[in-house]
């Protein structure tokens, strides 16, 4: 576990760094004078059809990285070793399908997107770089978390994305792209560069040698594979819907759709930071959990189980009372164009889903490595049935935005509440304990002390003293209950390089 909790710590401060990144990226696109809500729209409606894009084109490649890596890892030395080259060769077939089917389908693209969002159609063929360039890096980083590599890859994808995005902003603040058509071309290869910078990281450090001579582990786990593969691929292609059908239907079915995604999206991105260390402890976790299955260890399953669910969940708790806590001053105190302020109550069905997600721990990854990786397709097709109609009816015929935010709370508590009742029953796993119940309730009693005290304080004034009292307050609750076994380790060695504790 420690080797998990230090990477898992250090890609969580990466992550939060690319999030420090993407929320300066955030108020520059939503402040006074800045981008217009359509074109900050724009950009996330690019990021939702590359991401379909990606869950169409990867066929699965990724989750066959996951589950067979150790087989070839174990069986052949580097040079032999043919489960990258067929993961990209498959991925990028793919693709071609995806862009062929882009370019067929554009009219009906037109038909259902040109009224309400226009910006769409006329840079819709931009979004295919990008698509591109997210599959190739996907599947990049997912060989990479195999050879504990996510600390890298973590920051290409939180922290360098993000970084190409603020350059482009600034560039375009200090007039060197004079126009909007031209930054958004540019930002549509962001994503193909770090993924070059990484095949080239792992070109240079000798991980890569792409052969096309058919292994024998290739040859003995073919028909596995294959079922792995359309199982898992059809999985992971609903799931991709339901995580961007909210986006494409915001933009397609909402008068102004781009302008009320931008708003969407500022709440998505807020609640973005409650899920900070997910992606840490999730690309930490994965290589354990392939080997532990391998080698039929439950017991360190179920320790990275319980683990990976209370330190997630303290992490949301704490955020997500410290945003909701602020949302108003700061909206108000950054100067934000009006109307963004419509982003609270979207963020907070948004950020309850997301504490939700992540006290359940690292269920999915838990189940796509094990044996009984097919209900992972099972699930997706729940999700997709939830997710689908409920958006629609909801977004267009009640509650727009928030009715989509609400949509997604459901679809996603009905998801993982399958999930843990299918780990309990099958292998007797299960990631709560009586620390989660102190751990929700420690976050609701810091958050209702600092709101009674300090409501009627605004602006940075405010926000400073409800933010240093609410963290105080939790934090010390979280050391005193040891709420996790990660948690003094972890406050041990920051006294100890702050100088206040000596080392033994």
């Amino acid at each position: 576990m420690s080797q998990i909790r230090r990477q898992s710590i250090i890609s969580s401060v990466m992550v939060y760094f690319g999030f420090s990144l993407g929320f300066l990226n955030t108020y520059l696109f939503t402040k006074d004078g800045g981008f217009t809500k359509e074109q900050y729209g724009l950009t996330s409606i690019f990021i939702a059809i590359a991401t379909l894009m990606y869950s169409f084109a990867n066929i699965g490649m990724t989750s066959y990285i996951y589950k067979f890596y150790p087989y070839y890892n174990d069986n052949l030395d580097k040079k032999r070793n043919d489960i990258l080259t067929w993961a990209l060769v498959v991925s990028l077939i793919g693709f071609c399908f995806v862009a062929v089917s882009g370019i067929y389908f554009k009219d009906i693209i037109i038909r259902k997107f040109g009224q309400n969002s226009p910006e769409l159609v006329q840079y819709y063929f931009w979004i295919f770089p990008f698509g591109l360039g997210l599959t190739l890096y996907s599947i990049l980083e997912s060989y990479s978390w195999q050879l504990k590599k996510s600390v890298l890859t973590n920051f290409l994808r939180e922290v360098q994305f993000r970084l190409f995005t603020t350059i482009l902003i600034v560039l375009t603040f200090a007039g060197f792209l004079t126009k909007f058509d031209m930054f958004i071309k540019v930002y549509s290869f962001t994503y193909l560069g770090i993924a070059l910078i990484l095949l080239f990281y792992l070109l240079l450090k000798g991980y890569i040698h792409l052969t096309f001579t058919v292994s024998i582990v290739s040859k003995k786990f073919f028909k596995k594979i294959l079922i792995l593969v359309g199982f898992v691929y059809g999985g992971t292609l609903v799931t991709g819907i339901s995580l961007v059908f909210d986006s494409l239907l915001i933009a397609s079915v909402l008068k102004n759709g781009l302008a009320q995604l931008a708003i969407y999206t500022l709440a998505q991105n807020i609640a973005s930071l409650i899920q900070a260390p997910q992606r840490g402890i999730v690309s930490s976790s994965i290589a354990a959990l392939s080997k532990a299955w391998k080698d039929k260890d439950i017991p360190r399953i179920d320790r990275i189980y319980k683990q990976s669910s209370i330190n997630q969940l303290i992490f949301a708790m704490g955020m997500f009372s410290l945003i909701w806590l602020n949302f108003s001053d700061a909206v108000f105190s950054f100067h934000m164009q009006k109307g963004y302020i419509d982003a609270k109550w979207v963020f907070f069905f948004i950020g309850f889903m997301r504490i939700i997600d992540m006290g359940t721990g690292v269920n999915a990854q838990i189940i796509g490595t094990s044996t009984k990786w097919k209900f992972e397709f099972f699930t997706g097709i729940i999700l997709i049935l939830l997710t689908l109609p409920l958006n629609y009816i909801l977004t267009k015929y009640y509650y727009g935005i928030v009715g989509t935010a609400i949509a997604n709370l459901i679809a996603f508590t009905v998801y993982n509440s399958i999930r843990y009742f299918f780990l309990q029953k099958r292998f007797n796993l299960q990631p709560f304990s009586k620390q989660t119940a102190y751990t929700i309730l420690l976050g609701l009693a810091s958050f209702f002390i600092c709101y009674f005290l300090f409501n009627n304080y605004h602006g940075f004034p405010g926000m400073f003293i409800r933010s240093i009292c609410f963290i105080a307050i939790y934090a010390a609750g979280t050391v005193y209950l040891k709420l996790s076994v990660d948690v003094l380790p972890v406050w041990n060695t920051l006294l100890k390089k702050t100088g206040i504790k000596k080392g033994e």
